[in-house]
């Protein structure tokens, strides 16, 4: 096992002081390393560090000697070295000017963080997030409040447009999505019910999953990776470009302009999406159902309309523009927070996606249990 970094101070004279270093400086110790030297004092005026008893120095261990020199001769300290070879003080000296990025320091603070302190500034992270989010509601609310006193103010050409970009372009996607979603539950439905002669019930499970479940969650699924990821790129590139600043410099609301029209456009576009993911996979289904158990067309439709009641379909439709509010809403948000450079796109359009995602999921289920509560 390494020895720890350690260090020790003594008085040559009344106005010399020696600093002996002693065990590893590596980056292994950071923490530690990193408090010793923080507490350390030094009176006289002139100050000798010794390296006789230090075992290893990396580059990290140098930049905090480096640090530490630097610190002590903006105290007017007269700093030399002994027991140093060329290759240590080369090193030590080239670091003196260079500064730890502040996210590399966080990651490594992280790392020697015990677990109760993690859990506690995840907590207090996400509880700073959850505000700001629940502010950018109000914010948008707001807003579409505006657009709404004020028709004016409403860009319907940036509507349109999102209207075709989120849902006209779409289609393509969605219905090869939904055509073997529709394909594969009649066969995998099949395959189970033929052993009870009860085949002819592959057309419910189909007409209840889709319609209820499977339409509406595989076509939010794929608009927030199509277009949610979109909303966060396009808004993070106008932000990085500094349009947002130029906008309110002429006297324009970003909100108004960006996130609105993203936002009705995708509440309007997402419930026609679904009735089309609807029509497609129960079609795909039909042509399966006729293929392996040798239903006609008109059987598959008696039989499908037995299978379901106007709330079946309503009950997916229903969820549609909640789940478009809210893969709009993170899109929107994560763009707006996009800052630094493009490495901030990419990763803020990965987080727009994955919680987007996650949230329909998570919302998808809520309303599932809320729906069997109300036996609807």
């Amino acid at each position: 096992m390494s020895q720890p970094p350690n260090f020790s101070i003594s008085n040559i004279n009344n106005t010399t002081t020696s600093i002996s270093f002693e065990g590893v400086f590596e980056v292994d110790h950071w923490f530690l390393l990193k408090e010793k030297l923080s507490t350390l004092k030094v009176e006289a005026q002139k100050v000798t560090l010794d390296f006789k008893d230090l075992v290893s120095l990396d580059t990290f261990g140098a930049w905090q000697l480096a640090t530490l020199w630097k610190n002590l001769e903006k105290k007017q300290k007269t700093v030399s070295f002994t027991n140093c070879s060329p290759d240590t003080f080369e090193s030590i000296e080239d670091l003196k000017n260079f500064s730890i990025p502040p996210s590399v320091e966080q990651n490594l603070h992280k790392k020697h963080q015990n677990p109760i302190q993690t859990l506690g500034d995840k907590t207090i992270e996400a509880s700073a997030q959850l505000g700001r989010i629940i502010s950018f509601l109000g914010s948008v609310i707001i807003a579409i409040g505006s657009c709404m006193r004020h028709p004016s103010s409403f860009r319907v050409k940036s509507f349109v447009k999102y209207l075709d970009h989120t849902g006209v372009r779409a289609i393509p996607i969605i219905g090869l999505v939904s055509l073997l979603i529709g394909i594969v539950l009649v066969y995998q439905g099949v395959s189970q019910l033929e052993r009870f002669g009860a085949e002819i019930f592959t057309v419910n499970l189909l007409a209840v999953s889709v319609l209820r479940e499977l339409g509406i969650l595989l076509t939010a699924i794929v608009v927030a990776g199509r277009s949610g990821s979109a909303f966060t790129a396009q808004i993070g590139f106008m932000k990085l470009n500094q349009e947002l600043d130029a906008m309110k410099v002429l006297g324009l609301e970003p909100m108004q302009l960006l996130v609105v029209p993203r936002v009705l456009a995708l509440m309007v576009v997402l419930p026609l999406l679904t009735v089309f993911c609807d029509l497609v996979a129960l079609t795909g289904g039909a042509f399966m159902s006729m293929h392996l158990i040798d239903l006609s067309f008109s059987q598959f439709m008696i039989q499908l309309q037995s299978a379901i009641e106007p709330s079946t379909f309503w009950v997916g439709i229903a969820k549609a523009p909640v789940f478009a509010f809210i893969i709009a809403l993170i899109g929107c948000y994560e763009g707006l927070r996009v800052s630094g450079g493009a490495e901030s796109v990419g990763k803020r359009t990965t987080k727009s996606v994955v919680k987007s995602i996650f949230m329909v999921i998570v919302l998808n289920a809520f309303f599932s249990v809320l729906f069997s509560i109300l036996k609807v």
